[in-house]
């Protein structure tokens, strides 16, 4: 009877999930400008059914003492496709994706409505136009997510950070709130550069483990650092500790 009450429930999941992405998606259709405000609420509470369908028990863990900023620049560490649900499922934020994203079926055209942001990596040009409107959407009182390895790296955090996400707080002001991202099962949630997302998808649901840990830490604020360099630098430093604290 256990296992046919979590079938029934992992069934009504993935219905809500096919209702909601459809919804999403007839939505999406309408002119932007129509859709500032409260559809970026709306794809909050569609990432958090799709956290549900997948069926990862995803804990947010609080490691600061006080209150979060009013704005700030979320920062993580960047292991698995699950995080472009996972973090805007707990945080309201405009993610910066790859440009690729947009084209993903449904699931684009979800993001793009959303407002994300997108950049080609690999070009120089897209790179600063993606800069110019994280800064934008920070002074437009936005909260940003950004991952500073510029990627998916695998289990093991790249050996540096990018620039961009220090860039904007130096030239807005506004904080950056870390958070390192930690999946018990983490070989499993892992992207590897040969895979497709619907097997990224089979791969999660069928762990032993499910279990995603997000922690929390105390902002950094641009006030304490001269430059990018050195700002980065003491992001990259502070998690590498938490890789050791978590993963080692």
């Amino acid at each position: 009877m256990l296992w046919l009450a979590a079938r029934i429930r992992d069934l009504c999941a993935w219905l809500d999930l096919a209702v909601f992405t459809v919804a999403m998606a007839l939505l999406a259709r309408l002119p932007l400008a129509w859709l500032t405000g409260w559809y970026p609420r709306l794809f909050q509470r569609w990432c958090r059914a799709f956290v549900r369908a997948l069926g990862v028990d995803l804990r947010l863990h609080q490691h600061y003492t006080g209150r979060l900023p009013e704005r700030y620049i979320l920062i993580a560490n960047h292991p698995s496709a699950f995080e472009d649900i996972g973090i805007p499922a707990l945080f309201p934020v405009t993610n910066l994706a790859k440009a690729e994203v947009r084209h993903w079926w449904i699931v684009g055209r979800i993001a793009t409505a959303a407002g994300t942001l997108f950049v080609q990596r690999e070009d120089k040009d897209s790179r600063q136009a993606a800069q110019a409107a994280l800064i934008a959407a920070v002074r437009a009182g936005h909260n940003v997510a950004i991952y500073p390895e510029g990627g998916c790296k695998g289990r093991l955090l790249w050996d540096k950070f990018l620039y961009g996400a220090f860039s904007v707080s130096l030239e807005t002001g506004v904080p950056i709130v870390p958070v390192f991202l930690h999946y018990e099962a983490q070989a499993d949630f892992a992207w590897g550069d040969d895979e497709t997302l619907p097997q990224k998808i089979r791969h999660i649901m069928r762990t032993a483990n499910r279990r995603a840990n997000y922690h929390v830490f105390e902002p950094f604020h641009p006030s304490d650092f001269a430059d990018r360099e050195s700002y980065s630098a003491h992001a990259r430093a502070r998690f590498g500790e938490w890789q050791r604290r978590f993963l080692e």
